[in-house]
């Protein structure tokens, strides 16, 4: 599902026109994106957690030259998924 398909079904399901769907959307992601760049946990009971975790510095190669190259310490995104989601993905 891509993110026009999914505004159709919330727009279906809520009955809203995709026009406010997509707002409603972009507003979620935006406001998702916010918490995460200041660090914040973003909770949703049931469905998941959007945090931000940290990756270590680490050495790694260059494919092409097989040269060492040092490759920074950085924040990701990362989204661990409910107890409620997990059991209905596995049903």
């Amino acid at each position: 599902m891509n993110k026009k398909e999914l505004v159709e079904q919330i727009a279906e399901d809520a009955g809203l026109s995709r026009s406010k769907a997509e707002h409603a959307l972009n507003a979620f992601i935006h406001h998702v994106q916010d918490a995460l760049v200041r660090g914040e946990t973003v909770q949703l009971i049931g469905f998941g957690s959007f945090v931000v975790g940290n990756r270590a510095a680490r050495k790694g190669r260059n494919p092409q030259t097989g040269a060492e190259i040092d490759i920074p310490a950085m924040r990701v995104p990362q989204f661990k998924a409910g107890s409620k989601l997990k059991e209905m993905v596995n049903s």
